[in-house]
């Protein structure tokens, strides 16, 4: 492999126009006009997404178009297509023929792949951020963490020719059973829009170090970063066809619950697009990794350190404007600690919601006009249920970004038989729920259908101790408040927060995106044909 591959991706078109960024604020648009002049399968000015087919990015011809909006201004960024059908058949033959070829790559080959992309990223980090920031709404601090969260998978994938070792065992006298991984072949990847960057390097790095090819389909909503990284494993040397870049909604996605050609699909995303994934793609036979939804809890005992257990909580309630699976949305105050809401009310009024290109801000916009809709809805739930509104975002103002999407942090207090406590509200709010005792908490997080992830903040070893071993969840964390586990390890969220039985990353990643094949081998030494020649007198006896 070689980075000269790169001469073989079609240049830009310089007929290509692009769309007024007037719209844009100030600090944006050098930024948006950057990325459209030097990367070739997005746009931020306005122009067109392309696919991204057999190592080309590819005008769509479809009809049928998606506007992705910079969530602070509305101003329209790029146009995705709904590729067609027959486009997307070109991807999956394209990823089919790679796959006869970079299946048999050696080990040594796909692990130089891996280093040289990590290596691109990190080169073009900037870049992705500025992409996340303009079309996701991020801030700028935020959305360079979604990059290096992905980077550390793509740094962890370098370790496979260690990780994808075999297993060998004589098993009687010249007999030796041996058992490979093989990859399965043509992979998709279904990423969510709150981590534009982290979830397609969830899937790319491991599905192609392991012999696999994929098809990725972005969200509609802000494939800008994903078509970049499109472009840096060209870049870093993967050869034509083993990444394929689709766009889409429903019909896409059903495309890829049904092709045949498709072994395995992954899905991050919400609970009805992660039921539907899961029940078509398996009925299809095939393999199906799937995130869904989640409401994690944070437990804060009185004899927890105040200022830890409150910065944490509301780092993690209402960072990325609380559009996180992992975000801490139910904080649990236990006994006495109840007397600190006031206090955790009054930090988050402080923080700043702006522009994400705007400096010292704290968190940015909601992806849409939808999603600020649904989320205002869930907090006027709580009152109109019973419950009280102790920090109200709901008509917060951000001085130069009037047409934005933004809600301020919230902070509701109320019970577990509230809407704003079952729903996933996926925005900057807090439900706060109050506790006796630890034992009753525990019975709280419990019962509760998602099983994603839970905290809790104390100084007792035996405190934490009873809640680890006693909480159903399956990432835990003990005064850590966001407990996702580095890609050393695998993710692993539990109930009803997933679907299938392999997680995402570390040796689970290994091993969905693998096969075993078991060979048994009898080759008797007394048979060798080698043995050396005799000199002695024959005798015919």
């Amino acid at each position: 492999m070689s980075i000269s591959r790169l001469a073989r991706i079609p240049l830009r078109s310089p007929s290509r126009s692009y769309a007024t960024t007037a719209g844009l604020s100030a600090l944006a648009r050098p930024k948006a006009e950057s990325l459209s002049a030097t990367w070739q399968g997005t746009s931020a000015t306005g122009g067109n997404t392309k696919n991204f087919i057999g190592g080309a990015f590819v005008d769509s011809k479809t009809t049928q178009w998606h506007d992705v909006l910079d969530p602070s201004t509305q101003t329209l960024l790029t146009r995705v297509p709904e590729t067609t059908m027959e486009e997307f058949d070109q991807a999956v033959d394209a990823a089919s023929q790679a796959f006869k070829s970079w299946s048999k790559q050696s080990v040594l080959a796909r692990q130089r792949f891996a280093i040289e992309l990590q290596y691109q990223i990190r080169q073009n980090a900037d870049a992705l951020a500025h992409s996340i920031v303009l079309e996701q709404g991020k801030t700028l601090a935020d959305a360079h963490g979604d990059v290096l969260r992905g980077l550390q998978v793509v740094e962890t994938a370098i370790g496979i020719t260690s990780n994808i070792v075999g297993e060998k065992l004589e098993v009687s006298k010249d007999m030796d059973t041996e058992v490979r991984k093989l990859p399965l072949g043509v992979c998709a990847s279904i990423a969510p829009f709150n981590f534009p960057a982290m979830i397609p390097l969830w899937t790319i790095p491991l599905a192609t170090v392991t012999g696999n090819t994929l098809i990725l389909k972005p969200s509609e909503r802000d494939p800008g970063a994903a078509m970049i990284i499109a472009e840096l494993c060209a870049r870093a040397g993967l050869p034509e066809g083993v990444v394929n870049v689709v766009h889409g909604t429903v019909p896409v996605v059903n495309r890829i619950c049904d092709h045949e050609a498709i072994k395995a699909v992954s899905f991050v995303g919400g609970d009805r697009a992660g039921r539907h994934i899961y029940e078509r793609a398996t009925k299809n036979g095939k393999r199906v990794q799937a995130n869904l939804g989640a409401k994690n809890h944070a437990v804060i005992m009185p004899d927890a350190n105040k200022n830890l257990a409150l910065n944490s909580i509301i780092g993690a309630a209402f960072g990325a404007a609380g559009q996180r699976c992992m975000a801490v949305s139910v904080a649990v105050l236990v006994g006495a600690a109840q007397s600190w809401l006031p206090e955790l009310v009054e930090r988050a009024s402080k923080l700043n919601v702006n522009g994400g290109f705007e400096e010292g801000a704290d968190l940015g916009p909601l992806i849409s006009p939808a999603s600020k809709a649904r989320v205002t809805g869930l907090i006027a739930s709580c009152a109109d249920e019973g419950g009280r509104i102790h920090l109200d975002g709901r008509n917060v103002q951000v001085p130069g970004y009037s047409a934005g999407n933004f809600v301020g942090p919230t902070v509701l207090e109320g019970t577990v038989e509230m809407r704003c406590y079952r729903e996933e509200i996926f925005g900057p709010v807090l439900t706060v729920i109050t506790s006796d005792t630890l034992d009753n908490a525990l019975d709280i997080i419990n019962k509760n259908k998602y099983g994603n992830g839970a905290v809790i903040f104390t100084q007792s070893g035996a405190t934490a101790r009873k809640f680890e071993s006693g909480v159903n969840v399956g990432q835990v964390g003990i005064n850590v408040p966001i407990p996702v586990p580095l890609p050393m390890f695998a993710w692993s969220g539990n109930k009803g927060s997933v679907l299938g039985d392999i997680g995402f990353y570390g040796k689970s990643g290994i091993n969905f995106y693998t096969q075993n094949k078991t060979t048994t081998s009898l080759w008797r030494q007394e048979d060798a044909i080698g043995n050396k020649a005799s000199v002695d007198m024959p005798t015919h006896h």
